[in-house]
């Protein structure tokens, strides 16, 4: 099992969908956690990491994206 962890940007538009905390894991079958998060009406940023296979974590990451959703992987040092 591999763990990534991201900041993702979310639109206006996408704001009230539970894109991490159930379509994430019900399409790609990862376990997304989030860590932090702050949503305004405007747009939402959220820290989450995720756990799972390699090939479904760039998957998902690929999915957030092509929906688009800003996301940017956070990296040790």
């Amino acid at each position: 099992m591999a763990l990534h962890k991201y900041f993702c940007t979310f639109p206006q538009e996408l704001i009230s969908e539970p894109i991490i905390s159930h379509t994430l894991g019900d399409k790609f079958g990862v376990v997304p956690n989030i860590r932090a998060a702050s949503i305004t009406d405007a747009m939402a940023l959220v820290a989450v990491e995720i756990e799972g296979d390699e090939a479904a974590i760039q998957s998902a990451v690929g999915y957030l994206k092509q929906r688009g959703v800003r996301v940017e992987e956070i990296t040790d040092g």
